[in-house]
Formats: structure tokens, sequence, C-alpha cells
């Protein structure tokens, strides 16, 4: 397939050109899900030549891949767990995002794993970090350190001197994961795949036993039409089991959700360099610098309810803090949390209950003709879960399917990233910037950082910072609407800037100013300006009361007093 003549810009018109084209087109393959192993099953299918679509129903990255830990890693506890083959896999990726894929959006972040038993611990973890470093390579990043306690704690003040012994530091990578979705959604798009948000599946197409398409509805005009295709991928997290449903028949997996809640604090209220990563009675729990701020977290507790807007609740926000407070010199306190976010993780279960839980593991199945399902997994190895949804799609695409070439496709904006960030002060000084500002702006786009600065060549107040988020220009508020789908402020503040998180208002005093600024690009009146800001006000205030709220039931229903974002969507509650 040709490549599309706008290439990565998704606006309005090329959002209504997709609509056309879903239409039209016989596609190979249908990818229903716009998380980031969606968007990396359609890149994956249109790298390898096949006509390919790609529909969501809500935003890009809505779900999971805008509420992780952020993190590109292996995950030590898989290995501790003796999972050599998945920590192995993960270290792979975390590679090749660092090298060759996206290294203008991945980069290396350090954490201190504190040592708590004198003799016996410090040999244990140094020779799981040697064959954590042995896996991933170590080539991007620098191999462990081992530190005294004196040395951990110039590291990390704010650590209390009695919560370790020593520490041994090491190396994994980080990234905003919305950003990082957007941007294979927009990578799958330039290599000619129909991406369209906003685009809900609402029936199966079957010829006798076999899928053969869908049909869906435009969630902003409620208008519908059929998309054929020889194979339909679901890759929607959380929600497999509801589209294998409205397929029929029955999975070959089922999901679960596992909620997981993070807070972010500012930077000043933890002393420290690095990140942690702290032993729980459960799991891990991760202090993650980022930025300005600190993100800490995460929970692992089943949800059974909203599957779109899973709620923390105010025992979720103390298990964190008690946590994380228990090691540190300076107690963090409700106060000090400027944004609080949870997410579901897709875990894997068999048929019954008490089967095995296959974590992290991915798996893909063909639960009948013209139908393959994609679950599980991590972030991190998004790529060879997509890789191997389109090898199991070939059953139904004929011979001649070529294998998966990912792996040398780098993400848009990382070709001449390099470039550019040596062209930082000449940039910096041509658009009348701050050094650091243009190092901000090139992690977060690369080398398509131009096409956000030129928006500033006729309207030189784009290039000023949103007065209540400086981290941010007024021109990418903008540029969220002009190139990058996003159709409501929800989209705008909750993810393509994140605002919704990292800011003590979680966007509330910026969304006069975006709605003023994505208006005109959008098509909005003044009525749906208002109708933007009142619901993305109403969002803010509903997350806020349901983290007063003890347990998931309460907090569920708080969370619902909210209406959608998107009007033409209901709320989906879980059902196992």
């Amino acid at each position: 397939m040709a490549l599309q003549s706008f290439a990565t810009r998704l606006g309005p018109h090329e959002r209504a050109a997709a609509w056309r084209a879903l239409g039209e087109q016989q596609l190979d393959v249908l990818v229903v899900g716009g998380g980031v192993t969606g968007a990396g099953v359609a890149l994956d299918a249109a790298t390898r030549g096949l006509r390919t679509g790609l529909v969501e129903a809500r935003d890009f990255a809505s779900g999971t891949s805008s509420r992780s830990s952020k993190l590109f890693h292996g995950g030590l506890r898989y290995l501790e767990q003796l999972d050599i083959g998945l920590v192995r896999e993960a270290l792979r990726e975390r590679e090749l995002m660092l090298t060759r894929l996206a290294p203008h959006l991945v980069r290396p972040v350090s954490f201190l794993y504190p040592l708590t038993h004198h003799a016996w611990e410090r040999p244990y973890v140094a020779a799981g970090l040697a064959l954590y470093d042995q896996l991933g390579g170590a080539r991007s990043v620098p191999r462990q350190k081992h530190l005294t306690r004196r040395g951990a704690l110039q590291r990390f003040p704010g650590l209390r001197q009695d919560a370790l012994v020593g520490a041994v530091q090491y190396y994994d990578a980080q990234a905003d994961d919305a950003r990082h979705t957007f941007t294979v959604v927009r990578t799958a798009a330039h290599y000619g795949a129909v991406v369209r948000s906003s685009t809900e599946v609402v029936e199966m197409l079957r010829e006798a036993d076999r899928v053969v398409g869908a049909v869906v509805r435009d969630v902003e005009t409620g208008q519908t039409q059929q998309v054929r295709a020889k194979v339909v991928v679901n890759a929607t997290g959380v929600w497999t089991d509801d589209l294998q449903r409205l397929a029929g028949g029955r999975g070959r997996f089922r999901v679960r959700a596992s909620k997981g809640v993070h807070l972010v604090v500012h930077r000043d209220r933890i002393a420290g360099e690095v990140g942690l990563i702290l032993r729980t009675e459960k799991s891990v729990l991760f202090v993650i610098p980022w930025g300005q701020r600190w993100i800490i977290g995460t929970t692992d507790t089943d949800w059974t309810h909203d599957l779109a807007h899973p709620a923390a609740t105010a025992a979720d926000i103390d298990y964190v803090l008690e946590h994380v407070n228990a090691v540190l010199s300076t107690p963090i306190t409700r106060d000090d949390v400027l944004g609080v976010y949870a997410g579901l993780r897709p875990l894997l279960a068999g048929e019954d209950a008490d089967t095995s839980q296959l974590s992290r593991e991915h798996a893909v199945a063909r639960p009948q003709p013209g139908l393959v399902s994609v679950a599980g997994g991590k972030y991190t190895t998004y790529r060879v879960m997509a890789a191997d949804a389109v090898d199991a799609a070939a059953a139904d695409l004929g011979t001649g399917v070529p294998p998966s070439v990912t792996e040398h496709v780098p993400l848009v904006g990382a070709e001449g990233f390099a470039a550019m960030r040596n062209l930082t002060g000449e940039l910096a000084r041509e658009h009348g910037l701050p050094t650091w500002r243009v190092e901000h702006l090139l992690g977060r786009y690369g080398s398509l950082l131009g096409e956000v600065l030129e928006l500033g060549r006729d309207d030189p107040s784009l290039l000023e910072p949103v007065p209540s988020a400086q981290a941010y220009l007024r021109a990418e508020l903008r540029y969220a609407a002009t190139h990058e789908a996003a159709l409501h402020l929800d989209d705008v503040l909750a993810r393509r800037t994140r605002m919704s998180i990292e800011t003590r208002h979680r966007g509330v005093d910026a969304a006069q100013e975006a709605a003023r600024l994505v208006g005109d690009v959008l098509g909005w009146d003044g009525d749906t300006v208002a109708a933007e800001v009142a619901s993305y006000t109403a969002r803010v205030t509903a997350e806020r009361r349901s983290q007063q709220l003890d347990d998931d039931a309460a907090s569920d229903a708080a969370r619902r007093e909210a209406p959608e974002s998107r009007p033409g969507l209901r709320h989906v509650t879980a059902t196992r």
C-alpha cells in the first residue's frame, strides 16, 4: 500500500478520509483496540504490506496504555520467579527502543535497590542483577554498581538511615506511555494503515462460521458502516472477552482486570537523584523520577467495575503512602499528592478461575476463522505481541505474508533525532526559546519537533507556555488537534499532555485556554466549548471524590457521576 500523502498528520481532514477508506477498502487486517498492542499490530501488519485498519472506540491510549508505570524494563521480579525467557525478551525490546526504534521517547533511568540484610542479601541481589545485565546486553545502560549505606544516601538523601545497610544501583528505561503509543499509531499511519479513534465496533460480520469484518459506529456522529476484512485482530486488552462475545463462540483464554494505582508528587517532596525499587509483601513498589515529579506505585487488586474509568480509592492511596513512607526520612502526605491515576492490567486466566494465572505472559489465539485475539503481556513487549498476532493472522490471509520487520522500523520522530539534538542551540535561537525548552520538546516529538514549532510562525503567541502548566507550550495543545487525533479536551489534557496528573489543578485551570486553542480546528462553537470545559471539570471533580472513598464499589459509583467525554459511549462494567 502506498504511503498516505498526509504522512503522519492525524487531523480532522485525515479523520474524514479514514472513515471513507474504512467503508470503501477491502482490508487484509482490521485491528480493534488503540492501545499500544493494537497500535503495534497495525504497524506490524502495515509494514508487511498488508491493507490495514485500526479502530478505537475512545481515544488512542485511553486505557492501560496511558496509565502504566511508564517503564521499559525486564522486570526484576520475573527474574526472581525464574521467568528468564520473559525477562530476556523484555530487555531485548528495551535495547531496541533505546538504540533504534524510539531513542527520542525512551531514555535510561537509574534505580537503587536498597539492601536491608547484612551478608547474604548483597551477593544474592548481585547475582540476580548480573544476570539481568547479561540478558539485556547492558549496551545502552551501565551495569550494576554496589554502594555502601553512605554511598546510597548520597544518591538518595531522603531515605531513612535505618531503612538500608547498603544498596545496588542498576538501570532500566522509561517513556511517556501515552506519547509512545500515539507515535506507534502515527507510524502505522505513515506506512499506510487507516487509523481512527472514536470508532466503536458494534457488530461482527460473519459468513458461515467465519468472521469477515465488523460494523463500526462513529461515536461522534452515530453513523455506522461495514468494514470488510480478511481477519479481525482483537487487541482490546481488558475488553477482550467482550469483543469475543460479540463475535460469538468461546475464546481460548479469559482476561482478568487487575487495578494498579500510582501517585504523582512534586520532585522536591522527596530528596533523591535516582529511582527506588522497594519490596512489599505482595510485589514491588517503584519510586520513579518523572521530570520535575515522582511517580510512586503500584497496587495490584482485582477490579470488577467500569473498565473505562477505574477509580483509585482512599485505601489504595493509603497503601502506597504507607509503603513508601516506611523508608523515607520525611514522610509524604495526601497534601503532597499532585495526581493519582489508576490503570487496569489485562492478566490472563484459564477457563477455571483457579487455574494458572499467567501474569505478564501474553497469549495469541485464533478462536474461530477470521478472528485472532492477543492479550496479556506487558507494555515493554508490545512489539513481540504484535508480531505474534500478525503471524497467527496469516492462517486467514493465505500464503505470501512476509515476516515481521518492525525491529528495523524506527518510530516517526526517530529518524534525524540525533542530528536535531545537536542543533538544539540553533533551534532555540531561531524560535526564541530557551535551550532547556527545546531539549524538552525533542524528548516529546523527536524530529517531528519542526511541525510543532511551525505553528508559531503565523502566531508567535503559540510558542509561549501555558500559564497554568508552564511545562507545555500553547502550540502543543493546538498540535494535539491538528496532528495527533485529539477530539476532546480529555484527550488533550490527560494524554497529549499529562496535566491531569502533573498539576495540582489536574488540568482544570488550563481547560478554557485549551478549548480555545483546539476549538477552531475541531469546529467547536461556543456551546461546544462550554460543554467540553464542563465535561472535563466534572471528570476531575468525580475523580477527586472517588479518591476519598474507601472501597471499589463506592469509588466506582462516584467516578461514574461524571459524563463520558464521548457522549455516544456507555459505561462498561467488567463481568468477571
